[in-house]
């Protein structure tokens, strides 16, 4: 998605307009589906099924593979009206098992929703998770409210180590500001699907999302935007005793996300 806007104002960070579409890559966009996994496979391996399987290292020389395939792929339009489109992904060769991942971008009156589904097509189980990765503008003052029962800690790798207090990297819960001088790319565990962006000027924008426990919070202190991204499990699943979901021959994984404006 290259942006969202409400009345001339943009509801996610906006690529200009005056830019050819995927100039920079999706980290530039206004958000981007995570298929068939969300965030972080420490180092591109994992083991599943009894096998040790690998996954591009697909940013540069970051050491873990990130997002899924989904969000450099090319997906296709299978239906599209004046207010919704349909796109379909075929799966990545890369993931143990060959899937099918659909993505429904309807508009709202005053905001959108995306529905993001996978399917297993192959005869065995596969390992399925997803996500969004909205991006927002970080304006002064804006604030950050959500419920969560728990944050994740990472280490120098960035990958999940130990659960802590969900106020550990701030009090969500009663809602506080986005600033701050230190890096937040942390997993939120036992999300309740919603939260709410604040701003100065009154407005705000709500995210809810079903199928999500887990709301990962990414803050760039060097950067004017931040990123709310509901996903159904935590970084480096494959490899943590937590693990994700596992679909049979023919199941599939669903999630849901709302922003709205107001």
């Amino acid at each position: 998605m290259r942006f969202l806007r409400k009345a001339g104002r943009d509801i996610l960070r906006g690529t200009p307009g005056d830019v050819p579409p995927d100039p920079r890559g999706p980290l530039e966009t206004a958000c981007f589906p995570l298929v068939p996994y969300a965030n972080r496979i420490g180092h591109g391996r994992f083991r599943y099924g009894g096998e040790d399987c690998t996954v591009p290292l697909n940013f540069g020389d970051h050491p873990h593979s990130l997002h899924g395939f989904g969000w450099t792929a090319a997906w296709t339009v299978a239906k599209a009206g004046e207010d919704r489109v349909l796109l379909v992904h075929e799966g990545d060769r890369s993931w143990p098992s060959a899937y099918r991942a659909e993505q429904r971008i309807s508009l709202l009156e005053n905001g959108i929703e995306l529905v993001l589904r996978v399917e297993n097509l192959s005869d065995r189980p596969m390992p399925a998770g997803l996500g969004f990765h909205p991006y927002f503008a970080r304006e002064p003052g804006t604030r950050l409210r959500f419920k969560a029962q728990g944050v994740w800690l990472t280490g120098d790798d960035l990958l999940p180590e130990r659960i802590a207090p969900a106020a550990a990297l701030g009090d969500w819960d009663k809602g506080s500001p986005l600033a701050g001088d230190t890096l937040i790319d942390n997993c939120y565990a036992g999300w309740d699907g919603e939260a709410e962006v604040t701003r100065e000027d009154g407005s705000f924008v709500r995210v809810t999302a079903s199928g999500a426990p887990f709301l990962h919070l990414y803050r760039p202190p060097e950067l004017p935007i931040f990123c709310l991204e509901p996903v159904t499990h935590m970084p480096n699943a494959l490899n943590r005793p937590e693990g994700m979901a596992s679909l049979g021959p023919g199941q599939a994984l669903h999630l849901a996300m709302t922003i709205t404006a107001g």
